[in-house]
């Protein structure tokens, strides 16, 4: 059985960081795309960042040059490095990793940014 699931979430100050893990078991995903969302309160999900299995990553405007996605396969595992947080960064923060049959999805882990 898959099981995803996310953690590093916290309450940081603004300016600081964390790092979020997205830790997959039940079958390898290497080969998959896997994305970093993000859903605040009273606003739709987003996506934040998106590795695809070579490693090549993309993400959203707002967040380019202070959070960086990665991933180790061996691990089954996709990271998100956030530095600089800001207020407007608090959310929850979900893994979530696209298959032929269907995503996986994660339960969130949730972001605080506030002084």
């Amino acid at each position: 059985q898959v099981q995803v699931v996310e953690s590093g979430g916290g309450l940081v100050q603004p300016g600081g960081s964390l790092r979020l893990s997205c830790a997959a078991s039940g079958r390898s995903f290497s080969l998959n795309t896997m994305a970093w969302y993000r859903q605040a309160p009273g606003k739709q999900r987003e996506v934040v960042a998106i590795i695809n299995s070579d490693g090549r990553s993309e993400s959203l405007d707002s967040v380019k040059g202070r959070f960086s996605v990665s991933r180790d396969n061996a691990k089954n595992t996709m990271y998100l490095q956030m530095n600089g947080l800001k207020p407007e960064n608090t959310a929850v923060y979900y893994c979530g990793i696209w298959t032929y049959n269907g995503d996986y999805w994660g339960q969130g882990t949730q972001v605080t940014v506030s002084s």
